[in-house]
């Protein structure tokens, strides 16, 4: 399982929408059963998971239970006309993390196998397990060392340029003031969406990249993984921004 980090391309339909009524803030407890549901409704290429795994419990415990539970002062939600629509999860302490998924995915394969056979899960999500185990690891691109990392997901409603950049803005001038020199993060890329280029935009660059099969049967075209890398000493802005003065449209 891996975590679509969302970048919106200028070129996208959704770059067109007028601003919305936005904050972004940092995570609260209060806040982790959202999160938890917009995980799952966005874990298939910003649509639902469920027609590629059925138990949204534990694809959100996966991809969210460290950042809410261990680490939630490096994770944003963004709230839209006073509903939450979206977040940014983020780490800071990757061996931390490390130590946490070595035990946490122990007891998710524990449980993932007793409900795989007593539930028992359906054809789409044995062929979704089949590959988590067969290809999951085959398929992921190069992963830095000892760097931070985050991953963004919005609701379709939300999904646009300014509600991305609120929350990436804001992330990145977090990791600088506890200083941090370089940020990467791992998202899909698919339909010519999210190339090389709109990344250089961004200030971002890709440093590998690897075809994911798990869609295949589900969606027409390829898609890709890849791993982006930004690095805070030459730009911590987006479009080389100083993101040493105020972000607007945050709060604490």
């Amino acid at each position: 399982m891996k975590a679509e980090t969302e970048i919106t391309d200028e070129s996208a339909p959704e770059a067109a929408e007028p601003r919305s009524n936005y904050i972004v803030r940092f995570y609260q407890p209060g806040d982790r059963a959202v999160v938890r549901r917009i995980c799952a409704d966005t874990g298939f290429l910003s649509n639902p998971i469920d027609p590629l795994f059925e138990d949204r419990e534990l694809f959100a415990d996966y991809l969210t239970r460290y950042y809410t539970d261990i680490e939630p002062e490096s994770s944003l939600v963004c709230v839209v006309d006073g509903e939450i629509k979206g977040y940014l999860m983020g780490c800071r302490h990757h061996r931390r993390k490390a130590v946490f998924d070595f035990f946490h995915n122990i007891r998710l394969g524990v449980l993932g196998a007793w409900r795989y056979v007593f539930r028992p899960y359906n054809a789409a999500s044995r062929r979704y397990v089949g590959w988590v185990l067969k290809q999951g690891r085959r398929e992921t691109p190069v992963t830095p060392q000892n760097m931070p990392h985050f991953h963004i997901n919005l609701l379709a409603d939300a999904r646009n340029i300014a509600n991305s950049r609120g929350l990436i803005e804001t992330f990145l001038r977090y990791l600088h003031e506890n200083g941090e020199k370089s940020v990467y993060g791992q998202m899909v890329a698919f339909e010519n969406r999210r190339t090389e280029r709109m990344f250089a935009r961004y200030g971002f660059r890709v440093i590998g990249q690897v075809e994911v099969t798990k869609y295949r049967g589900l969606f027409p075209g390829k898609v890709f993984l890849l791993t982006i890398v930004k690095d805070l000493d030459r730009n911590i802005g987006l479009y080389g921004l100083d993101l040493r003065k105020s972000v607007s449209h945050v709060e604490r």
